[in-house]
């Protein structure tokens, strides 16, 4: 690893390096308890190494999608409240969204700029509250969930926001390949393999976070679930086939 490569620590202009609350610690410890019927949840979308990879620094605009990623996120989209989140730069990060979202259809797929125009928010690396120092180097992020939950528009996406309904760590999960970029809220996270650019990866990994996803839907704390249930990839995992119409 060569200079160019190492990330350090953020700066305290950054809000330096975050730990959980005594309170988030304390709610997520409570034993977790199924739900007769599926609730709404915030998922926080990481992009490269989560559904594509950059080949090369030097080209932004050229990825390569992991298997099943545009469906995975077509879907999210039909069924759960989404937030892009990268710490990539925003035109970067446009880049990558404009491939998932505005990219050729997927057969059966709707219009993809329909599609487009329902993601709550996209972010970039300016979202991190970054020093303008910070900004130009190779810095340890953090997503801090605090920061989506606070903002106006993700706050009033609530299906229950008028009578007090809040997204917070019950309802969100955050799907990114990094244990680090989720330290202020470790149990919210879904760590998904890092992708490499391998269209041919096995494990169906995509496949398998849609079920974790729908399994989350039924729990009355997200956080208190995934602190003793993390998701984990199974070896033997098969896709169902296809129900007959």
């Amino acid at each position: 690893m060569n200079d160019r490569d190492k990330i350090v620590a953020p700066s305290l202009a950054s809000g330096g390096v975050p730990d959980p609350t005594a309170e988030y610690l304390q709610r997520a410890s409570i034993p977790p308890t199924l739900l007769p019927t599926p609730k709404p949840i915030l998922v926080v979308m990481d992009l490269n190494g989560t559904l594509l990879y950059r080949p090369n620094r030097r080209n932004a605009t050229s990825f390569v999608e992991r298997p099943y990623a545009k469906r995975f996120l077509q879907y999210c989209l039909d069924t759960f409240h989404v937030v892009i989140w990268s710490s990539a730069r925003p035109q970067n990060v446009q880049s990558m969204c404009d491939q998932l979202l505005l990219g050729p259809p997927i057969p059966g797929g709707r219009d993809r700029g329909e599609i487009h125009r329902r993601v709550l928010a996209i972010w970039g690396r300016d979202r991190f509250g970054l020093s303008k120092a910070d900004y130009n180097l190779r810095v340890q992020v953090y997503k801090r969930l605090q920061k989506v939950w606070d903002d106006p528009r993700v706050k009033s996406s609530h299906p229950d926001a008028e009578y007090g309904g809040c997204w917070d760590q019950s309802n969100t999960v955050l799907i990114d390949d990094s244990l680090e970029k989720a330290r202020s809220e470790p149990y919210n996270l879904l760590r998904i393999p890092e992708f490499f650019g391998n269209d041919a990866e096995p494990g169906l990994v995509v496949p398998q976070v849609h079920d974790y996803l729908n399994s989350l839907c039924y729990q009355s704390d997200i956080s208190s679930y995934m602190r003793t249930n993390p998701f984990q990839m199974k070896e033997d995992y098969k896709l169902e086939p296809p129900e007959e119409k």
